[in-house]
Parts: structure tokens; C-alpha cells; sequence
């Protein structure tokens, strides 16, 4: 009878303490800091072809049009993260951030170059123009308009990453979305500057490298921000 009772005991104690593994608060820091840890190290190694040739390229007007094709894996990358940031478990003791990663890249991938591809190719053109501005004699208005041009497709790409990364929709109704949100959502829209101004600050203080190892909260931030847009997206356009 001792045995059983201990044996009961043990069992009841075993129970309460898997109960209690992960409701601490020791453990409420850090599981989410694990999480975004595993995250920046698969966003850094599925963009490494990006970072190296980044860092191989020298900061010269000239090579902004290549900079910019070499950020073919980014679209991709940048996606499954943001997918692995909306899906985390609430169970903290769940801690498998690698899993979801690979869900949404492959989930999303093709989804996702498929408005990516476009969107660089339009950049790589701006930036062809704006490399060689002086030399081809393109006034300062035309310039400004480029550089306007490029802001607002790179906040219609944000809003296009979100909707593919979150949902399913077609390649043209993720473009549409897109460009419908920009103005429905005006409040995203500002956050996502605020956000794109940050990041491009780190750059330009910085480097392109300590954009990459903060990757990860860079994506957060996008994905706190767009909640409302992906929140009115699920409200109006799911069943």
C-alpha cells in the first residue's frame, strides 16, 4: 500500500510539475527570446547568398541594380518568418519556432516570388535610372518621382508579404489587396513607413549586416503593425 500511495504521489507530482514547467517567469522571458533567436539564425542562413554578396559588393551608385537582384531569397525568407512570428504556440513549453519556419517557407515560397519577382525587377529598374542620373541628364523632378515611386511599391510589397504569408489568395488578388490596403488602412501604411525609415536608417548609419542580425524584429514590428490589415483581410475576404 506504501508503494502504491508513493507511486500515486510521484505521479501527481510529476503531473503538477509539467504543469508548472513554463508558467514561471523566468521561463515567460525566455521562451519568446528563444524563439526570436532561432528565427534571426533561419533568416540569416536563408539569406545568406544575399548578406555575402552585400558585403562582397561595393557601396557604389552603380551597383544598386545587382544589390537589388541579389535579394531574391529575402521575399521568401522574410515570409516564413513572418508566418512562424503570427503562429507561435501559447503553450510556452511548445518551443519548436524551426518547425513553423519551414511550414511557411514552403507554404509560401512560391506564393511570395511571385510578387516579389516583379516587385525587384521594378526596383532594380529605378535604381538602374537613379545610379546613372547624372550621367543620362535626368532631371531632378524625374528623380524625386522615382524615389516616390519606390517608397510606394516597397509599402505595397509589405502589404503584399502579409497577405501572402497569412493567407491564400492569388498572385493577382494579393497584388489588388495590396494596393487596396494602402489606402484603407492608412494607419498601417504610416506604421510600415516608420518602420521602412528605421530600417533604412540602420543601414545607412550602420550597414546592411546589423539589418540582418535584427532581422527578425524588423519582422515583428511589420507584423505588430499590419494587424489591423490582416485582421480587416480574415473580417472581409475569408469565409
Amino acid at each position: 500500500m506504501k508503494r502504491e500511495a508513493a507511486a500515486t504521489s510521484a505521479h501527481v507530482g510529476d503531473r503538477a510539475a509539467a504543469r508548472q514547467f513554463g508558467e514561471g517567469p523566468l521561463a515567460r522571458v525566455t521562451a519568446p527570446v528563444y524563439g526570436f533567436l532561432v528565427l534571426d539564425l533561419l533568416l540569416l542562413a536563408t539569406t545568406l547568398p544575399t548578406l555575402i554578396a552585400l558585403v562582397v559588393l561595393e557601396r557604389d551608385a552603380s551597383n544598386a541594380p545587382l544589390a537589388v537582384a541579389c535579394a531574391l531569397p529575402v521575399g521568401p525568407a522574410l515570409s516564413a518568418a513572418l508566418y512562424a512570428l503570427r503562429h507561435r504556440p501559447r503553450d510556452l513549453t511548445d518551443l519548436r519556432p524551426a518547425a513553423a519556419f519551414r511550414r511557411g517557407y514552403k507554404m509560401n515560397a512560391v506564393g511570395v516570388l511571385k510578387v516579389w519577382v516583379p516587385y525587384l525587377a521594378g526596383m532594380a529598374l529605378i535604381a538602374e535610372n537613379l545610379s546613372h542620373a547624372q550621367a543620362a541628364a535626368i532631371p531632378a523632378w524625374w528623380r524625386t518621382a522615382l524615389v516616390v515611386i519606390a517608397v510606394a511599391a516597397t509599402l505595397w510589397m509589405i502589404n503584399a508579404l502579409i497577405i501572402t504569408s497569412l493567407f491564400a489568395f492569388r498572385a493577382v488578388d494579393v497584388a489588388r489587396l495590396a494596393a487596396y490596403f494602402l489606402g484603407r488602412t492608412r494607419g498601417v501604411t504610416l506604421g510600415n513607413l516608420g518602420v521602412l525609415i528605421a530600417a533604412t536608417a540602420v543601414v545607412g548609419i550602420f550597414s546592411e549586416a546589423v539589418l540582418a542580425l535584427f532581422a527578425v524584429l524588423f519582422a515583428a514590428a511589420l507584423l505588430h503593425v499590419c494587424s489591423p490589415l490582416a485582421e480587416q483581410v480574415e473580417k472581409d475576404f475569408t469565409a
